[in-house]
């Protein structure tokens, strides 16, 4: 974090990296920009876990406006059976870790209710991991854009992120490390069903 800011603007995401939370969780005010243009592949509708056979893309279909429409006014697509799918890819990665099992309540429910905006999905999913993770913690988000901050809306993405100087990625344990290696800045979900409760010491460590 750089000394003078105490403000982020962050985009919003679909249970997002670890690298997003640690901004969550580290920074005084965090303002998520529903206003900016949607762009596809990206966390918006996307993350990416820790699959058997390395890593593993899972993606919420969005219904296409004409134009390029504000994030806050996309719509979550009910083609397909996608919520089942992810639901099932969860499963068959996370089925072995250590917390699936104490967690499968609260994350069961994303993949059986219909959503009609994303924003408003990502936000139910972000409120959700924080509780999670910090039953304590108080996000700290806010409604005013701020005049100074540090900007990571597309710095965090999954292809060609941007140097982030305020986080190293961290070895911890994952089901599949000894077949694939350690895979840096997978989802919130790969640290929460890997580390539990001691997911918040790794977010809020300082590197």
């Amino acid at each position: 974090m750089s000394p003078d800011f105490h403000s982020v603007w962050l985009s919003t995401t679909y249970f997002g990296p670890v690298q997003w939370y640690q901004k969550l969780f580290r920074y005084q005010r965090v303002w998520i920009d529903t206003a900016e243009p949607f762009l596809k592949q990206t966390y918006r509708n996307r993350c990416v876990i820790a699959a058997s056979h390395g890593c593993l893309s899972l993606t919420v279909p969005i219904e296409h406006g004409s134009g390029r429409l504000p994030v806050r006014d996309i719509r979550v697509s009910d083609h397909g059976e996608w919520r089942r799918l992810h639901w099932n890819a969860l499963r068959s990665a996370y089925g072995e870790s250590p917390f699936f099992e104490f967690y499968a309540d609260d994350l069961a429910p994303f993949f059986e209710r219909r959503w009609t905006f994303l924003a408003d999905f990502n936000e139910c999913i972000m409120r959700k991991m924080c509780e999670l993770i910090d039953p304590t913690f108080t996000i700290p988000l806010v409604t005013d854009q701020p005049s100074l901050a540090d900007d990571f809306r597309t710095a965090i993405r999954p292809k060609h992120p941007e140097v982030d100087v305020g986080f190293t990625p961290r070895r911890y344990y994952q089901v599949f490390e000894r077949k694939n290696g350690f895979l840096p800045n997978l989802s919130i979900l790969d640290l929460l069903m890997n580390q539990g409760n001691e997911s918040i010491l790794y977010l809020r460590f300082e590197n």
